[in-house]
């Protein structure tokens, strides 16, 4: 029987969206894995939009869904259409988006709080004891899904570091290649390009997740 997924992207680029290295690979192990995949992305405008050549802020707007459906060839819906009882798990790759469009955080450190209809979802799946995987800088949403005492990853930065233990979050640091397990929340995170130097780097560490996030679902009797 199929493992049904869903994964949350937050537009499309490292510096505004997901990390599209990050959601590639993703999807991609997904569906070696076997897994029926739903991407969902939040129905917003973007905060900011980035050159990806200069590094520049552009003068325009762009649409969180809309820029997702790029990486997910279209196959993507609004997170609000998104039931938890019709999945098994949730990962969120990582990129700026997830600290710029699924929350504040990039703006409001420890202040920050998590788009409504994303943390409605996540919540949703941490109630239900489903597992959830969170790459990147994504593991710092956790903090808000889950409340003070929860144990995830961002490899070993100083700053985010500081922010997730302002919120009561437990830090464990992290090689590239490896995961943090919560196991009483069914929570697994990653660094992937919060310390990758390459593709390949990146995919060490996610690839560990989603197999993680897999064994975490419970079998079919």
């Amino acid at each position: 029987m199929h493992k049904k997924i869903a994964v949350i992207l937050s537009g499309c680029g490292v510096y505004d969206g997901s990390e599209i290295h990050e959601s590639v690979l993703t999807l991609l192990r997904l569906d070696q894995r076997g897994c029926q995949v739903q991407c969902f992305a939040p129905n917003i405008p973007q905060l900011q939009v980035v050159d990806h050549c200069s590094g520049e802020t552009m003068d325009e707007s762009r649409n969180v869904l809309v820029e997702a459906a790029r990486i997910a060839r279209g196959q993507i819906k609004d997170v609000r259409e998104a039931r938890v009882e019709d999945f098994d798990a949730l990962i969120v790759p990582g990129g700026a988006g997830a600290v710029k469009n699924l929350s504040d955080f990039a703006v409001s450190g420890a202040a920050y709080h998590v788009q409504p209809d994303v943390l409605a979802l996540a919540q949703a799946f941490a109630h239900a004891g489903k597992p959830i995987g969170l790459i990147c800088i994504a593991p710092v949403l956790a903090a808000q899904i889950y409340g003070p005492d929860v144990t995830c990853t961002v490899g070993n930065d100083a700053d985010t570091i500081a922010e997730l233990g302002k919120l009561g979050a437990n830090h464990e640091t992290c090689d590239v290649s490896e995961i943090v397990e919560d196991s009483a929340r069914k929570l697994v995170s990653t660094p992937a390009y919060m310390l990758a130097q390459s593709i390949s780097e990146a995919a060490s560490g996610i690839n560990k997740l989603i197999d993680r996030v897999l064994e975490l679902i419970p079998q079919p009797h």
